[in-house]
């Protein structure tokens, strides 16, 4: 069913190509002329577990309409970076509950020039005037995660868009105006809302009421926007507009940087505390990868505050004792090793990983062969392993840290890019929870609710928590931007949204690849067993649920789920692969 209704919004979607307005509509859809084009095949390829197959380029995005411009791109000579920030520009308006201006993202990019991967924070930054009890109550204890999310003491400084700003510096070639013509009459003239954005309205439509901005674009005559329909976003094209023109200095000390501090400061639910001081200072900084071997492979992403390649480094340098090749996906021992390899990494992640700049994080320990190889024995076993905690690092820097209490739930977008220049790009963007803090600007776009990345707790037994709340501090993240190197040159490029599941998908789908041969579009649409704490969690009506009786007779607690991951993956061998997350929107173009 899922597969019909999403032909029929990609079908209507074709119908009404960029620039049509309403007054366009019935011509269209009386035209003699209609034909369809290149993007029914592609996602006829993805319902058959088929990777999108290219020589030159290729993207990869979770909506239709983000990949037909990002492709545009490309196709004129654009590179990833620009094909990035064409794709981002539109996402945020046809996906604005994943991401948009008012959200953060971590880049991980091959510059084929220098050989060398690149990571870019552009994580959301804690207000100067943050104080560290901000999501507890007047006793010290924790706020339910709702209660803390919706209005504007959830709000971080965006670092979007500078970071779009930073890359098109960077490596950009196309010019940087042309780069929102696309998105600019997408929202003046009209886009499609998707099922996946109708469905997600309905779902929220309680919390999206609560502000007047919101409610009015959402839920006009109080109704969610229905999928298939046509929708205009006039705020967002004249943000657009003022952006391609001035750049991200608009966004961080003019017009728009005052709409943002309004918005969060004299919001009627949960007032925050965003200063222009916070908007001036935001800067995009410029960090070490986190590269591990696994197999004869290098696997690149993200450092601090991210917790993705680290964790994922980790659960891939236990897994590497152990002949998963062999054992197959199907076997529950398998999935035995794999569940109580990420135990023990999400233990290491609780206590240990936050933001770098305010904790120094032990991240050549962490990722030790010797410490890796230590950790592999616990597992060593034929049942569950019953005792994870943290293992005991001698970092002096690294001691007396409390475990973590915060709470990641799935929202997010991911990009993956190829250009015909070598370049590769893997971006994971986001406004944290499923439209954020729920507010939106006068300019167009929803605010993030990324402070509720950070600990609810400040201290656990006496002891300071790593990812605790500080003024200027970047929360800790599960965004797993990867690209993966064999002999020095990229093979895999991936990512997915999904909050703290993020860490599992990218591991099950590199896995898959490099263990199980599958290929990209196989990869992206794996079945899921996901393992943090000690409850398996395994997908409901897959090949995963077959295993819950074995995995329950080696004493695992065991639930069956559904999951929402949205792996976009290219894998450079001959030719471009491109695969995507069946369970999303998104889709692989190439040339």
């Amino acid at each position: 069913m899922f597969f019909i209704n999403f032909k029929l919004m990609i079908l209507i979607f074709l119908l009404f190509p960029f620039g049509a307005n309403s007054n366009q509509k019935s011509d269209l859809n009386n035209s003699e002329n209609y034909k369809l084009n290149k993007e029914s095949h592609f996602l006829k390829l993805k319902k058959e577990g088929k990777p999108v197959i290219s020589d030159k380029w290729m993207v990869v995005t979770a909506n239709i309409q983000a990949s037909k411009i990002a492709a545009k791109i490309l196709k004129n000579g654009g590179t990833a970076a620009d094909a990035m920030i064409s794709a981002q520009l539109v996402l945020g308006l046809v996906e604005p509950e994943s991401s948009g201006l008012g959200g953060g993202a971590f880049l991980v990019y091959f510059d084929n020039k220098t050989k060398e991967i690149i990571t870019l924070d552009g994580r959301e930054t804690a207000p100067l005037l943050i104080k560290e009890n901000i999501f507890q109550d007047t006793n010290g204890n924790p706020l339910k995660f709702f209660d803390a999310v919706v209005g504007g003491k959830s709000v971080g400084t965006p670092g979007t868009p500078a970071l779009l700003e930073e890359t098109h510096k960077r490596w950009g070639k196309t010019d940087w105006s042309l780069l929102f013509e696309d998105a600019i009459n997408l929202s003046k003239n009209g886009f499609v809302i998707s099922k996946k954005l109708s469905s997600s309205i309905k779902r929220s439509k309680r919390s999206l009421s609560k502000f007047l901005n919101t409610k009015t674009y959402f839920l006009p005559n109080d109704k969610p926007l229905k999928s298939g329909n046509i929708h205009y976003n006039k705020n967002y094209a004249d943000t657009l507009k003022a952006f391609a023109e001035e750049g991200s200095k608009v966004f961080y000390q003019g017009f728009i940087a005052n709409d943002i501090v309004a918005t969060v400061n004299n919001a009627s639910l949960n007032p925050g505390v965003l200063s222009h001081k916070d908007m001036h200072n935001y800067k995009v900084i410029q960090r070490e990868p986190v590269c591990s071997r696994y197999r004869e492979y290098e696997v690149c992403g993200m450092g601090p505050p991210s917790s993705g390649a680290l964790t994922i480094a980790q659960i891939l340098g236990i897994l590497e004792n152990y002949e998963i090749s062999k054992l197959g996906p199907k076997n529950p021992e398998t999935w035995r090793l794999i569940g109580d390899a990420s135990r023990l990494a999400f233990a290491d992640r609780s206590l240990y990983m936050a933001d770098s700049d305010y904790v120094n994080v032990p991240i050549n320990a962490l990722i030790s062969k010797i410490y890796l190889n230590e950790r592999s024995q616990l597992i060593d076993r034929k049942n569950k392993t019953e005792k994870i905690k943290a293992g005991n690092l001698t970092s002096k820097s690294s001691l007396n840290w409390g475990k973590d209490h915060s709470i990641e739930l799935p929202s997010t977008s991911h990009i993956s890019i190829v250009d015909k220049y070598g370049n590769a790009l893997s971006m994971t963007t986001t406004i944290e929870n499923g439209f954020g803090s729920r507010l939106m600007t006068n300019s167009g776009f929803l605010l993030n609710n990324e402070l509720t990345d950070f600990s609810f707790k400040s201290f656990k037994n006496g002891k300071k928590i790593a990812n605790n709340i500080e003024p200027g501090k970047r929360p800790r993240s599960s965004m797993a931007p990867t690209i993966i190197l064999k002999n020095g040159k990229p093979v895999y490029i991936l990512g997915s949204p999904g909050g703290s599941n993020i860490i599992g998908y990218v591991s099950n789908a590199i896995i898959s690849m490099i263990d199980w041969k599958y290929n990209a579009q196989e990869a992206a649409s794996v079945a899921h067993g996901i393992n943090k704490f000690g409850t398996y969690y395994l997908e409901k009506n897959t090949i995963m649920s077959k295993l819950l009786p074995s995995l329950e007779a080696m004493k695992y607690k065991v639930k069956l789920r559904s999951f929402s991951s949205g792996l976009n993956i290219i894998h450079i061998g001959d030719k471009l692969y491109g695969g995507s997350d069946h369970r999303r929107e998104g889709i692989a173009i190439g040339n």
